[in-house]
């Protein structure tokens, strides 16, 4: 059996409803998103280029239907949430994420230095993720010195 080019296209439309999980940042609730389309991929790959924060930002501010959400929030979203949602959105669009492109995002070296101040001090990847760049620069490098100043 043949699809037409308006059951093709219909997929497009659809919405899903996604659970937050428990835990995820004291939040509990749910949120609407919808699949990106190729147009959607495309214009988010030009305007991201090498910017793989921008992407998800971007990702999450189209798919998100529920609450809608600027691209400036969608980036100032916590990383856990952010993550979840970009996984949810890759899920319903049909898109992978290979294993050893996660491993690549893993080994960045903004990602280390978050595990690194989340062990060493204790925060949380929420706490983490509120700080800018220069703040996370300022504590990974006091970490560092800690036995110097000890």
């Amino acid at each position: 059996m043949s699809l037409t080019a308006e059951e093709l296209l219909a997929g497009s439309a659809l919405e899903h409803e996604v659970a937050l999980p428990a835990g995820l940042g004291g939040l509990s609730g749910s949120v609407t998103i919808r699949p990106l389309t190729v147009r959607d991929v495309q214009r988010i790959a030009h305007a991201a280029r090498e910017d793989r924060e921008l992407a998800a930002g971007l990702m999450i501010q189209q798919a998100l239907v529920a609450p809608a959400l600027t691209v400036e929030q969608a980036g100032r979203l916590p990383a856990g949430l952010a993550r979840f949602l970009v996984d949810e959105v890759n899920r319903v669009s049909g898109i992978d994420t290979p294993r050893d492109r996660l491993a690549e995002l893993v080994q960045t070296p903004l990602a280390k230095a978050c595990f690194v101040l989340a062990d060493e001090f204790g925060w949380t990847a929420e706490d983490v993720s509120a700080m800018t760049i220069g703040q996370i620069l300022m504590y990974v490098e006091m970490s560092g010195r800690g036995a110097e100043v000890a």
